[in-house]
């Protein structure tokens, strides 16, 4: 993103609405929400990733003297709508969950409050970062889960559909609770930990599987991880290794950090009769670390199986989300300006009700069991409404109204999730390291029970629609 203007990264009807809209004298000010309908891999939540490219797309967009030569060349585009791209700044508001949050269907998670033809302009770059990022986010905090608590590892640069995919997808995977990256590029430009062993070409450059061990563990004494099934996992690895942290010990050298990594065979019982050599041989604190086509189901099965691996290197099946490998998130218009700058609430009507819109200028709330921390429910509510949380409140179900929960006053706190990140164009809001957005993020999942992490018919974060909205979006239903 710091190498190319991706201000012409937007799909052409776009462009040509933005010019209807200026040949129109359109310049009404619109909301639009960026939203999504379902959780990845049926899951019951998404993680909140890609908001700082965002910015950093918002910051840079611009119509170049190259990108305007283009566009001329189409025969499209009039030469007054060309001038006017010429001095093209944004000038709009943004509003957004912040990264590692949790995140669940039909909530606004980016707003965008901005002159139409500017609203219009972003939208397929907001949807390809967020989409994108909040996917790999999702997935590797699934992985993570099924880990329960061991490091995971996220190495998929190889597979990833691009440069851009391989590196983005890194700092969303990290975002989602892997411990590092193997992607250098990735650690250079978002300051997080790059980590990695050797391949098996490096064992068989050399005349014999020990002398490889030990050439590796002479160069890297404090993070000697062995790759040790190049050739016979237990007959021939395991001890090759064995022998080599011996002599470290011997020598003196400080066993730091150190053990054996495997990428085939069957793993759940390969990683027991290593756990038995490695403490046999005195070695207790060895790292067993796997990798082979591995997602959040095979973990979880071999951590059902026994399995004695500590250390995760996921690739494939994370970078790409291979299971699914798209996040449906889309962009709506909500409400628009009138002759007089106010809003009037918008809806888009469908036969398939989970398509129907939510209209007006929203925010959401979050809100929380008083005793517990965790979440009882989300609240989408527009904007400018508040609530009294020493009051009871019933939530109810958009959809299925019968559906209803009674909050007794005192037993819940709410918290605004959307924050002010452009105001007039001008940025608001400095984002958080990703190492520290990974931190809030797994507190974040502390606010969920089991139950809504598991991977087969989770429970559900109910989200819910305040009186105010509901009667809106009912009086807007019945009107057309």
């Amino acid at each position: 993103m710091s190498t190319y203007n991706l201000t012409l990264m937007t799909d052409l009807y776009e462009m040509t609405m933005m010019q209807g809209y200026f040949k129109t004298g359109n310049r009404r000010r619109a909301v639009f929400d960026t939203f999504y309908r379902r959780n990845p891999c049926d899951g019951g939540y998404s993680i909140m990733a890609g908001l700082d490219q965002v910015i950093e797309y918002i910051e840079n967009l611009h119509f170049g003297e190259e990108d305007l030569e283009y566009l001329r060349g189409l025969k499209i585009f009039d030469e007054d709508f060309l001038n006017y791209l010429s001095n093209f700044r944004f000038s709009g508001d943004i509003y957004a969950v912040p990264e590692g949050t949790l995140i669940f269907p039909r909530e606004p998670i980016v707003k965008v409050v901005a002159p139409i033809m500017e609203a219009q302009l972003i939208e397929t770059a907001v949807l390809n970062i967020i989409n994108h990022q909040c996917l790999i986010a999702t997935k590797a905090a699934r992985v993570c889960y099924a880990a329960r608590g061991d490091g995971v590892m996220e190495f998929g640069l190889r597979r990833a559909q691009g440069p851009d995919s391989g590196t983005y997808g890194a700092r969303a995977a990290v975002i989602g609770g892997c411990k590092g990256t193997s992607n250098v590029l990735a650690g250079r430009l978002f300051d997080v930990p790059v980590l990695g062993t050797h391949a098996h070409s490096w064992i068989m450059s050399f005349p014999d599987e020990y002398t490889a061990f030990k050439k590796y563990a002479e160069l890297y004494p404090s993070a000697c991880i062995l790759l040790v099934d190049t050739y016979d996992t237990l007959k021939s690895g395991v001890p090759n290794a064995i022998r080599v942290f011996t002599e470290m010990r011997e020598q003196g050298i400080p066993l730091t950090f150190y053990g054996i990594r495997m990428d085939s065979g069957d793993l759940s019982y390969l990683s027991k009769k290593i756990r038995q050599m490695l403490d046999a041989a005195g070695f207790p604190d060895a790292v067993i670390s796997a990798s082979n086509d591995l997602d959040e189901y095979l973990i979880q099965s071999l951590k059902l199986q026994g399995a004695t691996i500590t250390s995760w290197g996921v690739g494939t099946n994370l970078i790409t989300s291979k299971d699914n490998p798209a996040f449906g998130g889309v962009y709506k218009m909500a409400a628009i300006e009138d002759e007089n700058g106010s809003f009037i609430p918008k809806i888009k009507i469908s036969e398939n009700a989970e398509k129907i819109t939510n209209p007006g200028d929203k925010t959401i709330f979050r809100i929380y069991d008083k005793d517990t921390g965790k979440i009882r429910a989300d609240l989408i509510a527009l904007n400018g409404e508040s609530f009294d949380c020493e009051k009871d409140m019933t939530i109810f179900d958009p959809y299925e109204t019968w559906k209803k929960t009674k909050l007794a006053g005192g037993s819940y706190t709410m918290r605004e999730l959307l924050l002010p990140i452009f105001k007039d164009g001008k940025r608001c809001y400095e984002s958080p390291s990703v190492m520290e957005i990974r931190e809030a993020c797994i507190k974040e999942k502390e606010t969920i029970w089991d139950e809504t992490k598991r991977f087969v018919n989770p429970a559900k974060i109910h989200v819910d629609l305040s009186d105010k909205l509901y009667a809106l979006r009912e009086e807007l239903l019945q009107r057309n």
